[in-house]
């Protein structure tokens, strides 16, 4: 583990960012722009949601990000397969000249983003340039490189953030002035536009100022662990040295911070409950969904608190026991880390309490959506953990002394949708 620390200023080289010739959907060959696109491949969390979202459109995107064949190397053989058939017949199709990508989300609230989508530079975190803050999978790494292997294309960009305010931030909004490209809105509500950056004074202004910068990876680390992997198979110089990402400036545009929640299969909540006697303070909620989150927010004042739910009522787990905690949790690693929700989870109640392996889908799964992970619970038996999210000023913190977290322990947002702008490596 390094703990030496980066910054903005000691670090040796900043962000690269590359214009590429972008494939996006033609208009005139899809029902509508919103009805291709997908919300992350992490992120379809309803029970149907690959089936509803395969119904909008023949040409979804997610039978690229998520293909449905049954064992893994037929599903990447497929994904290949879709791509190659929809870039014959015209479906997608690249933009005439490399260029960078303006990309503004709006929602029915009223909250604006907008940010760069271009071709990164891949970068070890040792570099102290794209600075990650959870652990992975292997599973999924893996995953995601033998589809990234066989499509040859980054499906979907990654979401980075960094602090500028500078040339490439005036670039931004002069460049949203203009008409966009595409725009659309999707069912959730979010209003997505799009435009390119070809103009060379305006390229070279972006790239100068992200020269300086240091990002943090805001949602992805899967998929950045997976170009790490591609990029080492790979020698340079090759398409492979650089990955599809989406860089918002977080002083302009502060990003939402989310908590992602664990689903706990074969675990009810009785069971869940009985183990935790005499080592937590439980407390019983009989409140709606919205009164027991308020709970949860009050009680993460204090110390570590946790939300269990699926019996039909929730469960606020606070006050964990001292010498519990200083038993389960490692100590060679920093203060804010050790008192993280996550990592009291992942290393007290998993490992300890319940025996739960965190990196077996048979019996836990990562949700983002609060509601659907209690009504997951609810109809299977198993028990929904419900977290609070943690500050962007602690993950920021942690990330600048080379700390991971614990794996999906945040969820920044809004991320970006799938389908817009795709990068294929031989175009």
């Amino acid at each position: 583990m390094n703990t030496a620390g980066h910054s903005e200023a000691t670090a040796r080289r900043g962000l690269e960012l590359t214009p590429f010739r972008g494939l996006r959907y033609d208009p005139d060959r899809v029902g509508s722009l919103a009805s291709v696109t997908s919300p992350p491949y992490d992120v379809v969390v309803r029970p149907d949601g690959v089936h509803h979202l395969q119904s909008a459109d023949p040409y979804n995107i997610v039978r690229l990000i998520l293909p449905q064949a049954g064992t893994p190397s037929a599903r990447t053989e497929q994904a290949a397969d879709t791509l190659h058939r929809w870039l014959d017949e015209g479906v997608l199709t690249a933009d005439p000249e490399p260029g960078l990508y303006v990309y503004e989300q709006r929602d029915e609230s009223g909250m604006l983003q907008r940010g760069v989508i271009g071709a990164l530079r891949v970068s070890e975190p040792a570099e102290g340039v794209v600075l990650p803050h959870e652990d992975v999978m292997p599973p999924v790494v893996a995953d995601r490189a033998a589809l990234m292997r066989a499509t040859r294309a980054n499906l979907e960009p990654l979401l980075l953030t960094y602090r500028g305010d500078g040339t490439a931030a005036e670039v931004v909004e002069r460049t949203a002035e203009k008409p966009p490209l595409l725009d659309t809105t999707t069912e959730d509500g979010f209003h997505h536009r799009l435009w390119s950056v070809t103009d060379p004074a305006d390229l070279a202004r972006i790239q100068s100022d992200l020269a300086h910068q240091q990002a943090l990876i805001a949602d992805g680390h899967h998929r950045w662990a997976t170009y790490l992997r591609l990029r080492a198979e790979h020698p340079s110089p090759s398409p492979w040295d650089h990955g599809l990402v989406l860089l918002v400036d977080t002083a302009r545009y502060p990003l939402r911070v989310r908590a992602i929640h664990r689903l706990l299969h074969g675990l009810p909540v009785p069971d869940a409950l009985a183990a935790v006697e005499g080592l937590f303070r439980v407390r019983h909620l009989d409140t709606p969904l919205d009164e027991a989150l308020e709970a949860l927010a009050d009680a993460s004042c204090a110390g570590n608190a946790f939300l269990l739910a699926g019996d039909g009522s929730f469960h606020l787990l606070d006050h964990p026991d001292p010498d519990l905690l200083a038993r389960t949790i490692p100590a060679d690693r920093p203060a804010a880390w050790r008192s993280l929700d996550a990592t009291v989870l992942h290393a007290t109640l998993l490992d300890h309490v319940w025996h739960i392996p965190e990196d077996s889908p048979a019996h836990i799964a990562y949700i983002h959506d609060t509601a659907a992970t209690v009504a997951k619970a609810e109809r299977d038996g198993g028990t929904a953990v419900l977290m609070h999210p943690v500050r962007e000023e602690v993950v920021r913190d942690l990330a600048r002394q080379g700390v991971t977290m614990p794996r999906k322990s945040t969820s920044f947002g809004p991320k970006p949708a799938s389908g817009l702008v795709l990068r294929a490596l031989e175009i």
